[in-house]
């Protein structure tokens, strides 16, 4: 599933390249997660202003509206001047003067949703609940600290929840985790304010580096431009169950929690 660097990583590739585009058709196949909830016809003749994200939404302004795209389990979306028919995944194409945005996704959990404007109840329903960008001063490390101890849930379920921190998902959670020293079953409200801080600042590290390595390519993503993430190749934990930990040697766990998997050294994430 993308999780923010895939998303961050994708928009990245391909907001420049559409910033200032005019739309000439928006093309919708199979019905997604959520309605497009407004006539295709509607965004004919609208001007994009850019591509901003907001959790693992990417959020394209435009003169006409707001268009909220979503990955959804295995979506990609892929830019260029002109692409071939669409095949039977493809489920959205944005038809601009500058070229093409393609929404590929087998699963179709992705989505695209327009709204008029992001006070809208739709575009409220869907971001409202998020939690702070993770690589953005509104992260502060005490807040999350003090957010911690009014959480009874394990530590991993409390971050993927994304109401504390938004888009920390399962595969750079494990790693920071693994990076803070804190086992993944550890009650939140159990974390010291030490421990809670040393999480925030790994969290942080954590994505910084798969941001820099292009997110992580799991099964079939890639960013807008057809590249491949490498950060997979580097985990310290995360898929690597029963290798030895890179730090200690002691072979890496894997389990189960809220039907994910979760990955962790029980010496070096001894609590």
């Amino acid at each position: 599933m993308p999780e923010l660097p895939e998303v961050e990583v994708t928009r990245r590739s391909f907001a420049d390249r559409i910033a200032g585009a005019t739309v000439q058709q928006l093309a919708m196949g199979k019905p997604l997660r959520w309605p497009l909830g407004c006539d295709p016809v509607q965004l004919q003749g609208a001007r994009v202003h850019g591509v901003s994200r907001r959790g693992k939404y990417l959020l394209m302004h435009t003169s006409h509206g707001v268009l909220l795209w979503h990955l959804g389990m295995s979506g990609s979306l892929q830019f260029a001047p002109a692409l071939p028919a669409r095949g039977v995944h493809d489920h959205a194409d944005l038809r601009t003067d500058l070229g093409v945005l393609r929404l590929h996704d087998p699963r179709r959990f992705g989505a695209v949703v327009w709204c008029p404007d992001l006070d809208a109840p739709v575009a409220r329903k869907l971001l409202g609940g998020l939690g702070p960008e993770p690589l953005t001063d509104a992260f502060d490390a005490q807040a999350f600290a003090r957010a911690l101890k009014l959480k009874r849930a394990s530590i991993k379920q409390v971050l993927l929840a994304g109401d504390l921190v938004v888009g920390v998902g399962n595969i750079y959670c494990s790693e920071a985790l693994f990076l803070a020293g804190i086992r993944p079953t550890c009650r939140a409200d159990r974390v010291s304010v030490a421990r809670a801080v040393r999480l925030h600042a790994a969290i942080r590290s954590v994505l910084e580096r798969a941001l820099a390595m292009g997110g992580s390519t799991l099964r079939d993503f890639s960013n807008a431009q057809g590249q491949t993430g490498y950060f997979q190749m580097d985990a310290a934990v995360y898929g690597r169950a029963g290798e030895p930990c890179r730090a200690c040697g002691t072979p890496i766990r894997q389990i189960r929690q809220g039907q994910r998997s979760t990955f962790f050294c029980p010496v070096c994430q001894a609590r």
